[in-house]
């Protein structure tokens, strides 16, 4: 028996050819490599899984935690009062320097400490205002803080 080479579309096949010529029982079929699974991008993986981890009415199983929505701190109120050592436009530089407020609005804020004595500079939680005061202070202005509600 001798074995001969046959080309079979695109791929080499041995076919057993006795040495009569008459072709010899057939080799066993190769499996096909089987399809791997499409990869998923992290993102896809997580978003499954957290629907995978509900019900069918849609709510959430015992094993899943439970997330509760972070608290608002409490507003606090930024003033700035009126003083007669520094001069309206370098308070009014300083409110746009430090509290990032537009020109035009910086000089209403100036304008009614200057006129009324106290302005409202903004609104913020407690840590925030209180750095603005320092910040204010270092600058030679006074500024005061108190809660909002």
């Amino acid at each position: 028996m001798s074995t001969v080479i046959a080309a079979s579309s695109h791929r080499f096949s041995r076919a057993l050819v006795s040495s009569e010529g008459e072709p010899a029982s057939p080799p066993p079929p190769v499996p096909a490599p089987a399809p791997s699974a499409p990869q998923q991008a992290p993102q896809e993986a997580q978003t499954q899984q957290a629907s995978e981890s509900r019900t069918s009415s849609g709510t959430a199983l015992k094993d899943a935690p439970q997330r509760t929505p972070p608290k608002l701190l409490p507003p606090f109120r930024v003033l700035l009062h009126n003083d007669d050592i520094n001069e309206f436009g370098y308070v009014t530089r300083t409110v746009i320097e430090l509290a990032a407020l537009p020109p035009a609005k910086a000089r209403l804020v100036t304008m009614e400490a200057h006129t009324q004595g106290v302005a409202l500079l903004l609104v913020t939680h407690q840590e925030r205002a209180e750095l603005y005061r320092e910040q204010f202070a270092s600058k030679g202005l006074i500024v005061t803080i108190e809660p909002a509600e």
